[in-house]
């Protein structure tokens, strides 16, 4: 029997991660930028993560010019995270 009061629950402590130069970020937009000066990449629709949990969104080329397309291939970037998340469950 367990006598006395109850301890309160408290919420986990949650801390934010510290904004780093992330490398495979760079290396990304490297490529991308060799791809499209070769006339490999003809459109973006980009997400970008910035400092202090700060974003942006934008489209350019083909992905702005047609946004149906550009809403497709979003909606699979949103099943591939979809898919991480629940790995980690």
């Amino acid at each position: 029997m367990i006598t006395g009061k109850p301890r309160p629950t408290r919420a986990p402590v949650l801390t934010l991660v510290p904004d780093y130069v992330s490398e495979d970020t760079v290396d990304c937009l490297q490529q991308l930028l060799h791809l499209a000066r070769r006339g490999e990449v003809i459109g973006l629709a980009i997400c970008a993560v910035l400092t202090q949990r700060r974003y942006f969104v934008d489209t350019a080329g083909v992905a702005d010019d047609s946004p149906t397309f550009a809403r497709g291939m979003i909606a699979a970037l949103d099943d591939q995270l979809a898919a991480k998340i629940g790995s980690r469950a």
